[in-house]
């Protein structure tokens, strides 16, 4: 009796399943009427997703709801192409044009947006709005002491001291092919004396205590501030550009004919400075990012 009860549960539920659709897990698609704004799991992209949901706020009626903690880029394509999520709050260009659309990577943020608004448009129907103006790249840093005393100001400059310097970085991004460890070698022509994988999280501190001088960052990450790394510039761009803009489902900006125009207002409005303080808001300092993006909207009057 057990085994057989058992068996019409794993029924019921496979059969469940079915009924309700393709939907990802946890999501049960937007609300009628609601507009659905998804975001990563990053301090980033929640600010961004709540700056986002209160312009919409400001300027219409439109009920207005966050799905957080979307895990990864793909998990965000994936809900927008399945309706859960009408909005994506931040997506990358480099990140997309090798993910979503298989392509590779384009060195030009210009051409690399234009890339990805039209594939966006063809074949997920959908708006890849232009970028808020600031992108979330990969960055040399080093501590400004080393920065001062070394004169190191690009990364080109780091080639003649690379040699006696602690290099800690992200454990993936040693062996990645493109734009990882081997591509930089053969880019720039030089590497470092000592190489330490680490957890991404884990390079700012070891960066701050003097355990390491130069440490493998994201531009915007407000640990940049927190722990004052010197950013080092990508003299060769040897880096993909990572320019943020949200994308939006065409189907809803057809239903709601002012929303195109509203998002718009965010448009080369955040800056790579502007996005990595509040960043350093909410890491650094604790703050709630729906907090932060009140704050920012309203210091710009909602771009009135």
């Amino acid at each position: 009796m057990f085994k057989l009860n058992r068996l019409l549960i794993i029924l019921c539920s496979a059969l469940s399943l079915i009924i309700s659709g393709c939907s990802l897990p946890g999501l049960g698609g937007p609300a009628k009427n609601t507009i659905a704004i998804g975001t990563l799991d990053t301090s980033e992209s929640q600010i961004i997703g709540h700056i986002v949901k209160s312009l919409i706020e400001h300027y219409t009626d439109i009920p207005v709801s966050m799905v957080n903690n979307l895990g990864s880029s793909i998990v965000q394509h994936k809900a927008m192409v399945s309706g859960d999520v009408d909005i994506t709050a931040t997506r990358y260009t480099g990140t997309d044009l090798a993910g979503a659309l298989g392509m590779e990577p384009v060195k030009d943020p210009k051409e690399a947006l234009k890339i990805v608004q039209r594939e966006f448009q063809e074949r997920f129907d959908q708006t890849w709005f232009d970028s808020y103006g600031f992108a979330n790249s990969y960055a040399f840093t080093v501590r400004k002491e080393v920065a001062e005393k070394e004169n190191l100001l690009t990364v080109s400059d780091l080639e003649r001291v690379a040699a006696d310097l602690k290099f800690g970085v992200d454990n993936s991004w040693l062996k990645r092919k493109g734009d990882g460890y081997p591509g930089f070698i053969e880019e720039y022509g030089f590497q470092f004396g000592e190489t330490f994988p680490m957890q991404i999280g884990l390079v700012y501190q070891a960066a701050a205590n003097g355990k390491m001088d130069v440490v493998l960052a994201y531009t915007t990450d407000g640990r940049i501030k927190a722990f004052d790394l010197q950013v080092l510039e990508d003299d060769k761009h040897f880096f993909p550009p990572y320019d943020s803009s949200l994308v939006a489902r065409n189907d809803v900006l057809e239903k709601y004919p002012k929303l195109q125009g509203i998002l718009q207002k965010l448009s080369g409005k955040i800056d790579t400075d502007t996005m990595r303080a509040m960043n350093y808001e909410v890491d650094g300092k604790m703050k709630e990012p729906a907090i932060i993006a009140k704050e920012f909207l309203e210091a710009a009057n909602y771009f009135e």
